[in-house]
């Protein structure tokens, strides 16, 4: 699977997320959004624990370096409350605008990476970053 370009794996993220706003939409309808992200989870957690016990990757979290740990259990926050946040936008508003919103994260994760990794910013990136924004308002604020 290692050969597979990170393109293909982007692109295929992508896919999934689309599929993630249509599914949330239809399965936010009469439940609270902080319950439907709750099963959403456990469903991630078993299927992501069946994988890497099918793939024999696991190891003991306790042979990772604290720096590792630290930033493993920050990302978990930060997308937990990003989904938090998501299925109750979805539970209020229609996926067609919720989801372009949500994909502003591009943006974000474009000034975020220059800043704290300091990476290169592109005119691509500049560019990308500012029609993705662009994009996402013209998306959200349409009537």
């Amino acid at each position: 699977m290692q050969t597979v370009s990170w393109q293909l794996w982007a692109i295929l993220s992508a896919i999934f997320a689309a599929l993630t706003a249509i599914f949330g939409k239809i399965g936010v309808t009469g439940v609270n959004s902080n319950l439907a992200t709750l099963l959403r989870t456990i469903v991630i957690v078993v299927f992501i624990g069946a994988l890497v016990a099918f793939r024999g990757e696991w190891q003991s979290p306790l042979t990772l370096s604290r720096r590792c740990l630290v930033f493993l259990v920050l990302s978990a926050l930060a997308t937990g409350v990003s989904w938090l946040c998501y299925y109750r936008a979805l539970q209020l508003g229609p996926a067609s605008r919720v989801a372009p919103i949500d994909k502003l994260s591009v943006a974000f994760a474009i000034v975020l990476a220059v800043v704290f990794l300091h990476e290169k910013l592109s005119w691509q990136a500049a560019v990308g970053g500012v029609l993705v924004t662009a994009g996402a308002l013209v998306l959200a604020l349409a009537p």
